[in-house]
């Protein structure tokens, strides 16, 4: 880090000071410190002598608000103005006269940009470690939330995992049900399948019947036109056999009167016969003969006409006979189908029945089925998106946490490597720390000059020109207010470039960048 130094050489003025105070002025080039030793009760300050001392800087001027900084032993403070305290005696000390010569130095032109860059550098190096800082924290209570959460989850997780069981019983449950409503459903389509075919059976015989119907609605035409026709026949026979009852009546009255005419006619006769008895005729054989004529003839007729009537009784019968078991047959064929028709309907009902039935219960059987299959479904999809969430948050909260993890490793290598960049700094700065140090107070007149108590730890500060300061030792950090700036010890006393150990001092009043 470059920087711009400044040597002290003597020079004096018309104002003096004390051997533990020095002066930087605003617009002077060369300066002189003198070293002595500290003595415990002698102190720095402002002093109206009219020379300058062995211990003394010589006052070069005025200047703007100096920033002070103080080294001691354990710790710091602010020093502005002069300090009062018993004066401290004068001791010899010896000068190098080489101290002495004035020094020519240059003003480089690039000094101005080169100390803005070097504060911005500065700046962003503290915002950084500042940041750093604040992300480890944050970080760190990020990870005890992690951790928390963590804990929380895996007892969350086993708390899950005792409903594993009760889940994987419900969903074997589920899934025999699944198989029974399975079964039952393979089993209700063999049974549809069945009656299906037995429907398809019925179909086709009462296709079938359908297409006898009218065959046997025609026979049954032509039966009752032929039993209409029979019933005509009966009827005209039952009337010519009550006219051939009549007639026989009316014949056998008639036979009967002829009969008995006939009788009377021979028993006439025969009286005649008996008054013509003088004729001498053979009237008995002649009645005789007649009468056996007669009766031949009377039984001739009688067994013509009873013969007659006995056959067309006989064939009237006969066919009266035959027609009635035609009719009958008819009948009972009539009746027969009826009964077929009426248990066929009723089979086509009962199977319609059956029917609609089995259909129903097969409907319901299938949005049961549908029902349960889908709820199961459903759970079974429930239950995976719930694992399935679960698992991608347990796999977000273990990437979360491994990037958190990678994150700490990641500062912690960093915090690491600016702890050995700041002990390598601090150990090179400590490798030059003499007896003597140098603590710049600021004061409205004066700085004052002190210095270290030999073997005291050597202070390595940062500031911060702005609103605050980070301060740092070797033991740790401290943030101090604005207005100050640490050097650490000199052992030769000098603040400038021609040394290997001298310290070096930045001018930066009223700028927001860091100094070291």
């Amino acid at each position: 880090m470059s920087c711009r130094n400044f040597q002290l050489s003597s020079r004096c003025g018309s104002r003096s000071f004390s051997s533990c105070s020095a002066v930087v002025p605003r617009m002077v080039t060369h300066y002189e410190v003198s070293k002595g030793p500290c003595r415990p009760g002698g102190a720095g300050g402002l002093r109206a002598l009219g020379c300058l001392g062995s211990r003394s800087l010589c006052n070069v001027g005025f200047g703007r608000p100096r920033v002070a900084s103080r080294c001691g032993m354990p710790g710091f403070g602010y020093r502005a103005g002069a300090a009062c305290g018993p004066p401290a005696c004068i001791t010899p000390v010896t000068i190098n006269e080489s101290l002495l010569v004035p020094l020519e130095l240059e003003i480089d032109p690039t000094v101005q940009r080169v100390k803005r860059d070097e504060k911005e550098q500065i700046k962003c190096l503290n915002n950084r470690f500042a940041s750093f800082i604040n992300k480890v924290r944050f970080l760190e209570q990020k990870n005890k939330l992690l951790e928390t959460k963590w804990n929380f989850m895996q007892q969350q997780r086993s708390c899950q995992s005792n409903m594993e069981p009760l889940f994987e019983g419900y969903i074997c449950a589920l899934r025999r049900q699944l198989d029974c409503v399975s079964g039952d459903h393979g089993r209700l389509e063999a049974e549809l399948c069945s009656l299906q075919d037995a429907l398809e059976g019925y179909k086709k015989k009462y296709e079938e019947e359908l297409s006898l119907r009218p065959c046997a609605e025609n026979e049954f035409v032509t039966l009752k036109k032929d039993v209409d026709t029979a019933f005509l026949v009966k009827a005209d026979l039952e009337t010519n056999l009550e006219a051939l009852e009549h007639e026989i009546e009316f014949l056998k009255a008639l036979f009967e009167e002829e009969i008995s005419l006939l009788q009377s006619q021979i028993s006439e006769t025969s009286v005649i016969v008996k008054m013509d008895n003088s004729r001498e005729l053979n009237v008995d054989g002649i009645i005789a003969e007649i009468k056996a004529q007669y009766d031949d003839i009377a039984s001739r007729s009688k067994a013509e006409a009873e013969a007659w009537y006995q056959s067309r009784y006989e064939e009237m019968r006969l066919t009266a006979g035959n027609h009635c078991d035609n009719l009958r047959n008819r009948k009972n064929e009539i009746l027969e189908m009826n009964k077929l028709i009426q248990r066929l309907q009723q089979d086509i009902e009962t199977v319609k029945g059956q029917r609609c039935k089995l259909e129903g219960a097969i409907a319901q059987a299938e949005q049961q089925g549908e029902a349960a299959l889908s709820d199961a479904k459903c759970k079974l999809a429930g239950l995976e998106e719930a694992l399935q969430k679960a698992k991608q948050d347990m796999a977000c909260l273990l990437k979360e946490y491994q990037e958190v993890m990678n994150s700490k490793l990641g500062l912690d290598i960093e915090i690491a490597t600016y702890r050995r960049l700041l002990e390598g700094e601090e150990h090179r700065l400590c490798e030059g720390i003499g007896p003597v140090n140098i603590s710049v107070s600021s004061s409205k007149g004066a700085v004052l000059y002190e210095p270290c108590v030999v073997g005291t730890p050597m202070l390595r500060t940062e500031y911060c020109m702005g609103t605050t300061g980070v301060l740092r030792n070797s033991g740790g950090c401290s943030v101090v207010g604005t207005g100050e700036l640490y050097i650490p010890c000199e052992p030769q006393g000098l603040m400038g470039c021609g040394s290997g150990r001298s310290s070096s001092m930045k001018m930066g009043a009223g700028s927001n960048s860091c100094s070291r």
